[in-house]
């Protein structure tokens, strides 16, 4: 599975979001679901499906998919 395949299928569960409802370009302001405890399942869903920890300031500063692809890919992952 690729990493876009990965960070698609734990935004989804995470958020509780349909394949159709998910984009790359997804906005926290779009997703309800998209709270300060969706902030910290997100970071623990990186964390375990990508071995990355986010720091508090990182994991609030995202403000959309394609921010945690910048830092993910920051970290040298690739997101093809």
């Amino acid at each position: 599975m690729t990493n876009k395949a990965k960070l698609q299928n734990l935004i989804q569960d995470v958020f509780l979001l349909t394949s159709e409802e998910f984009r790359f370009d997804l906005k926290r302001s779009e997703v309800e679901t998209w709270d300060s405890f969706g902030v910290v399942s997100m970071a623990v869903g990186v964390q375990q499906t990508f071995g990355y920890h986010f720091t508090p300031e990182e994991a609030t500063s995202i403000q959309g998919v394609d921010d945690i692809i910048k830092v993910l890919t920051s970290k040298g992952m690739a997101f093809d």
